[in-house]
């Protein structure tokens, strides 16, 4: 009678015991694309925060613009939704432009956006998320990532970008209104799996044709005891136009507790 190998007799023992397969292939598998998404949704959940940017935009023929941002976000006490304000301050076209963005986890969000030039707010409604960011290459749906289940989500495969280990996760919309209100068909992303920030991300535009890709080549961990990180530079291009747009935060500040006042469309009008 042969005997059992001690690998048989171990399959056996976990079996009758209900104990996981995972820890005898020597590696644990690998998380679901939800749980991916999810906690890449959550990574940039800071408390508060406070930063400066520059945004550049290059046209096809290389010539650029400049505009500069002074933003403000505060985590919501339920821990999922967020509160941003952003104010450009140069060039004077647009100084005093400000956008406000409430999330709602569980409904549509609240945006609202001033222009000085008509001295009122305007609300902006759920169609307008697939509408440039005030001439930029990114989307008004862009600005603040959705929740976890905007998209249903598949993990793809596992890559090395860059030197950095990445889950690469597809997302698809999980509604023909979605779809139709960010205006993509198709998100694929490069997930860091060091701090579950993104890499790279590419999108199909509702016809599924390449529409952009963005790049975030550098984060930085903003809040060490909560773990949360910023993109301190993304890149954007539209494969459909050729214009680029690159966007650099020059400071962050995870310090500074904001008044709950701040977030609202009566300080919005308030030109700075």
């Amino acid at each position: 009678m042969t005997r059992p190998s001690p690998r048989s007799f171990a399959v056996l023992l976990v079996c009758l015991l209900g104990i996981p397969l995972i820890g005898l292939e020597g590696h644990s598998a690998d998380p679901s694309a939800r749980d991916i998404m999810e906690k890449n949704f959550y990574a940039t959940k800071v408390r508060h925060l406070v930063n400066d940017s520059t945004m550049t935009l290059i046209n096809e023929k290389g010539q650029q613009r400049l505009r500069k941002m002074h933003s403000v976000s505060a985590l919501q006490p339920n821990g999922i939704d967020s509160k941003l304000m952003i104010r450009f301050s140069y060039p004077g076209d647009v100084q005093g432009t400000g956008y406000l963005q409430i999330q709602h986890h569980d409904g549509e969000d609240d945006m609202w956006i001033f222009l000085p030039a008509l001295k009122k707010v305007r609300r902006l409604v759920a169609n307008n998320k697939k509408d440039s960011f005030v001439g930029s290459d990114f989307s008004y749906g862009d600005i603040l990532l959705p929740v976890v289940d905007t998209y249903r989500h598949r993990l793809l495969k596992t890559e090395v970008l860059d030197g950095e280990e990445c889950y690469v996760v597809e997302s698809l919309p999980a509604t023909d209104q979605i779809k139709k209100d960010y205006g993509y068909a198709r998100r694929v992303a490069w997930i860091r799996k060091s701090n579950f920030m993104e890499k790279k991300v590419e999108y199909d535009d509702a016809s599924g044709r390449p529409l952009k890709t963005q790049v975030i080549p550098e984060v930085k961990e903003v809040d060490p005891q909560a773990h949360r990180w910023w993109a301190v530079r993304r890149e954007v291009v539209n494969h459909q136009t050729g214009h680029r747009t690159i966007l650099v935060f020059d400071a962050l500040d995870a310090g500074q507790p904001i008044r709950d006042d701040f977030f609202t469309p009566r300080y919005l009008e308030r030109e700075k």
